[in-house]
């Protein structure tokens, strides 16, 4: 209850929770009273001829055990929150007890990570012991973009083959993880020039590849392509420290073809990858380091 904007909507929910509980206790207490209706003890209504509705208190027990959920309601709620934003006797709180969870993992994880710390991540990358752990920690924390294998699928990168865009080895894997990344190219249709301009440079950037273009258009987008090279370079090898990509490959990150690229110079694009350093311990980040190195293929892991 701590995102209330304002105390009035913590009063709002805590009044309710507490009128709730008094109007159990009064309906209780109007229904346990036994009220003369008619000489029979019934309450004069009858059904079917012989069928007479009679008035008969409520049983004891059912009466206690109402009484009893009411008390341990209130003994619930001055325990534990639920009156708006009041904490509870306890201070019990889901984030609590998560963290009090997540600390005790890794407590028992220390003489694991021990050994790990005085390796490198091209060691570790061979250990199968530290690559199950790698493994692990990749699928609960980057197998939701980057899928479970580490091929990744559209607008996420494949992990699994040598393409980097803004560097290699196992320092920039670590760094990234750790403090994220943004990628973002700016629309630059403009700069090329018409929409035909536009389509011309797409074919020249797709026959830098030897991927299926218009030749003939190819041809003509080349001079155009000048507007590119300040960060892809005028042969189209792409530049690392801007994290430009490698157009003569056939890596495509946010799509393949002729429309695809259209809409790249036409729109731009930012991708982000978010920082994880909050997320996992510097220990778990050194062994997941070794397990991206190792699904990159630039070290062999040791048979498993």
């Amino acid at each position: 209850m701590s995102d209330f904007f304002n105390s009035g909507w913590s009063a709002y929910v805590a009044g309710i929770t507490i009128a709730g509980l008094v109007f159990c206790l009064v309906i209780l207490a109007v229904a346990s009273k036994r009220k003369v209706m008619a000489d029979d003890n019934s309450t004069g209504h009858v059904w079917d001829e012989d069928l007479k509705e009679m008035n008969n208190p409520l049983p004891r027990w059912w009466m206690g055990l109402f009484l009893i959920t009411v008390a341990f309601a209130v003994i619930y709620l001055a325990m534990y929150p639920g009156l708006g934003s009041n904490e509870g006797g306890l201070k019990w709180s889901s984030t609590g007890a998560w963290q009090a969870e997540q600390d005790k993992a890794r407590a028992a994880m220390v003489p694991v990570y021990a050994s790990y710390m005085a390796q490198t991540p091209e060691d570790l990358a061979k250990d199968p012991k530290a690559m199950a752990i790698g493994e692990r920690l990749f699928v609960n924390n980057c197998a939701q973009c980057h899928g479970a294998d580490g091929r990744g699928s559209k607008s996420f990168p494949n992990l699994a083959d040598s393409d980097w865009l803004g560097g290699t080895g196992h320092e920039y894997i670590a760094k990234t993880i750790a403090e994220g990344r943004q990628g973002m190219m700016p629309p630059m249709a403009a700069a090329v020039g018409t929409p035909d301009d536009v389509r011309n440079v797409a074919n020249y950037v797709l026959s830098l590849s030897n991927s299926p273009h218009n030749s003939v258009a190819a041809q003509l987008g080349k001079s155009k392509f000048g507007a590119c090279a300040a960060c892809h370079g005028a042969d189209g090898k792409g530049n690392t420290a801007l994290g430009a990509p490698n157009l003569t490959d056939k890596v495509w990150l946010h799509g393949w073809g002729e429309e695809a690229v259209i809409a790249m110079i036409n729109q731009g694009k930012v991708n982000v990858m978010p920082p994880q350093a909050s997320r996992i311990t510097p220990e778990q980040l050194k062994v997941l380091t070794a397990y991206v190195l190792n699904l990159s293929q630039i070290t062999k892991v040791a048979a498993q």
